[in-house]
């Protein structure tokens, strides 16, 4: 006579959901660990700043509650525990949209960079080549020609003369609000 073969059945009190999980299919406590630092340190940066910037990132009401307390906070021990805090809520947040955010908002993007080296390097062209000035002309004819001149004009003289590049400076303001608004991504003009 063949043995009768049975499947095994799951004892009554056992459900599938108890079988266990291995170690490799989740993160080490070093990685956690990392992972919680990440973001305590990304809800100081918040804490850092202030009530505007605040209200450009789109926070949980939750979390901003706890960034404005921890604002408001001036003792040591007290200013911790908060900061601990706005960190554990910052574990139950989307901290990748956050940071996202958060970097957008700092300037910190690709976009933000490549737009400040765009403009560094048009206001350093400007200053330098006589010929790259007018073909910037050409290429905008909307700007104030005059405008733009004496700035040139005056940042030539600041570097011939050594002094503090005040007017590059403004020439250099100025051409990252005209190639951040004309940009439809704030990256090309």
């Amino acid at each position: 006579m063949a043995a009768e073969i049975t499947s095994p059945t799951l004892p009554a009190d056992e459900t599938v959901s108890e079988i266990p999980v291995r170690p490799e299919d989740r993160p080490s406590k070093t990685q956690r660990k990392r992972e919680m630092h990440a973001r305590q340190a990304l809800g100081q940066r918040l804490v850092d700043l202030n009530t505007d910037q605040l209200a450009r990132l789109a926070l949980p009401e939750t979390l901003l509650g706890a960034i404005v307390l921890a604002q408001r906070v001036n003792g040591h021990e007290a200013r911790r525990r908060q900061l601990q805090y706005v960190g554990k809520l910052m574990r139950d947040s989307d901290y990748e949209a956050i940071a996202s955010a958060y970097d957008g908002l700092m300037g910190n993007s690709r976009e933000a960079i490549a737009l400040m080296h765009r403009c560094e390097r048009l206001r350093d062209q400007l200053i330098d080549d006589e010929a790259a000035l007018a073909g910037f002309l050409r290429a905008h004819p909307g700007i104030d020609t005059q405008w733009l001149r004496a700035k040139v004009r005056a940042a030539r003289q600041e570097r011939s003369a050594a002094k503090a590049p005040r007017h590059a400076r403004e020439l250099y303001k100025w051409l990252h609000a005209l190639l951040h608004t004309s940009s439809p991504a704030g990256s090309a003009a």
